[in-house]
């Protein structure tokens, strides 16, 4: 971690005063001591322009807070709340003197202490809205049965596999509920690197102080998400990143790619690459090269794992690396916030560093050996549940090149939106398309009339409520599908409509797709009598594209919010077809 936790400590105290973008509340229960834990959260928070409120349970009283429905952490309703919890508590003596008792006797304590996990799962489903992050145990490294342990019938380590795999099960099938890996926590850092007899006899506490950081580290990895702070885009260098050498110089025959240990690497990295790209992060290319003979090694080198179809924006010139970010985010259509930048040059990192603050610039070591390890220490590319969309992501945006590269073929925009043979789905949200549909609302930015963020139980809630109409548009065209990527939502009052969402991903924006959905909205206005269609605008930094759109329309503007008049004539598109589920 770049900060201590005397760092974090200290700068918790200053961030009270700091004017943020967004709030979220967060509330920590542990069976241990975590001090530290919560202000380094909230700072960690503060990064994202997002001010963290925050409730720390008392020592060990999880349980008693959860069955208190007037408790304080009821009162607090957090947003998301995170226990962690520890093997020695949980299992009482029976931590130390597991053999003591029978292997009937172990059985029938594993399902007691799984029947208490389980209680404490329903309590939180029950009484709060809160997504809950609940810790596995972590399995210790010694055992009771010393080297026999492998041979026990229903020993100690398969007592605590048996949990973990059970409280697994429990929380597979339940959206707000997830498993925070402490037990992969404890492996990656080393258990004797974490715990230390002298602290835990003083107060309990079972992970020493400059491990604190890494810990919320990985639970921000919940965080992130949950306020759409996620990044999707990889930008990267080619010489001396994605291979060894300098192509210009050494050739396409020359650069170390596989066979050797450095070249082994480099593949290495590209492997980790792709298996990102596969889970839906879009890649680029940003890179001070010729063109041809970095094409080349791409096109044709053996031993390359990333090929041309695998970027989403190729730029390969002489030109500043800035000008050619601008250039990815124009070209992809997305927000500079949401990249990560990875270029094993120091002067190419400070210069995009210091202009564009919002670009995540990985520190690169020298050595292509720790570029895998660096690349899986970022925690920026998690989703709370995994998408269609997500997974086809890397595809779709390699679709999307190809687009760019038709547009630029025809001599005008209209000759090119009637060739691209558009047709959009509206559909009504329903259990599968809830998950994207909140994700949508949580980071759309551009094209986003109010920018409401909605978690998929809200959604949920409002499509199951005869006021609302919650609707998405899944957009297809000659060159691929691109998924679920408009949503609106509409409070229905008796002779009133009010648009309380409207938003557009912003990699399909320009091509007339908005006009075509907020069109069905309108006519089925029209079919059900509705007097009045009301559409409220909120400006912020970032949806600035949008703040001319509804004016376009026909709307006109009445004090705070805009009213179409249902007796205008209903504009349609002649070059996209539309279909109505």
């Amino acid at each position: 971690m770049e900060k201590s936790l005397s760092e974090y400590v200290s700068i918790s105290k200053n961030i009270e005063n700091l004017k943020l973008e967004k709030t979220v509340k967060i509330a920590i229960m542990s069976s241990f001591t975590l001090n530290g834990l919560d202000e380094t959260i909230r700072v960690m928070c503060s990064e994202l322009d997002t001010r963290c409120q925050s409730y720390v349970s008392g020592y060990n009283q999880y349980n008693q807070e959860l069955l208190n429905s007037q408790s304080n952490y009821y009162n607090f309703s957090p947003n998301i709340t995170f226990l962690i919890l520890d093997i020695r508590n949980f299992l009482g003596d029976t931590f130390h003197y597991p053999y003591d008792i029978s292997n009937e006797e172990r059985k029938l304590i594993v399902k007691e202490k799984t029947e208490q996990l389980k209680n404490i799962i329903y309590l939180f489903e029950k009484n709060t809205k809160s997504k809950l992050v609940i810790s596995n145990f972590n399995i210790p490294s010694y055992s009771p049965n010393g080297i026999i342990e492998t041979k026990s019938n229903f020993g100690f380590h398969e007592m605590i596999e048996e949990i973990n795999s059970s409280l697994r099960q429990m929380c597979k099938e339940k959206n707000s509920i997830y498993v925070y890996d402490f037990n992969n926590f404890v492996s990656r850092y080393g258990e004797n690197n974490i715990f230390d007899y002298r602290q835990f006899h003083v107060g309990d506490i079972q992970i020493t102080y400059n491990l604190i950081p890494n810990l919320a580290n990985d639970l921000m990895s919940y965080v992130k998400p949950l306020l759409g702070k996620t990044r999707k885009c990889i930008v990267l260098d080619l010489d001396n990143t994605l291979w060894g050498g300098i192509v210009g110089e050494d050739g396409i025959n020359g650069i170390e790619l596989g066979h050797t240990p450095t070249g082994k690497a480099f593949v290495e990295f590209q492997k980790e690459l792709l298996s990102l790209w596969n889970q839906g992060i879009i890649l680029s290319i940003n890179s001070k090269n010729n063109f041809d003979d970095a094409m080349k090694v791409i096109r044709e080198h053996p031993d390359m794992i990333l090929r041309e179809k695998h970027f989403a924006s190729i730029q390969i010139n002489w030109n500043d690396k800035a000008e050619n970010m601008t250039q990815i985010s124009n070209e992809a259509n997305i927000g500079l916030d949401s990249f990560v930048f990875f270029d094993d040059d120091k002067l190419n990192q400070e210069r995009i560093k210091h202009e564009f603050p919002e670009i995540l610039t990985v520190n690169v070591s020298d050595d292509p050996s720790n570029f895998v390890p660096i690349l899986k220490e970022i925690n920026d590319f998690n989703v709370l549940h995994r998408t269609t969309e997500d997974s086809n992501r890397g595809e779709m945006y390699a679709q999307q090149r190809q687009r760019k590269n038709f547009e630029n073929s025809v001599s005008n925009l209209d000759e090119f939106l009637k060739q691209l043979n558009i047709k959009v789905k509206i559909k009504k949200a329903n259990k599968f398309l809830t998950p994207r549909i909140s994700q949508l609302t949580l980071k759309t930015n551009q094209f986003n009339l109010t920018t409401k963020r909605y978690q998929e139980e809200e959604i949920q809630k409002l499509s199951n409520n005869e006021n609302f109409e919650v609707g998405c548009a899944q957009v297809l065209d000659k060159f691929g599908d691109n998924g679920i990527t408009g949503v609106y939502i509409i409070e229905k009052n008796k002779n009133l409509w009010i648009i309380d969402t409207f938003l557009l991903s912003c990699r399909i924006i320009g091509r007339g797709i908005e006009n075509a959905i907020l069109t069905e909205i309108i006519k089925k206005a029209k079919q059900k009598g509705i007097a009045e269609l009301r559409a409220n605008f909120i400006p912020t930094t970032k949806n600035k594209p949008s703040e001319n759109f509804l004016s376009d329309f026909g709307f006109k503007k009445n004090n705070d919010y805009w009213i179409y008049d249902l007796n205008n004539e209903i504009k349609t598109s002649n070059h996209l077809e539309v279909e109505t589920e």
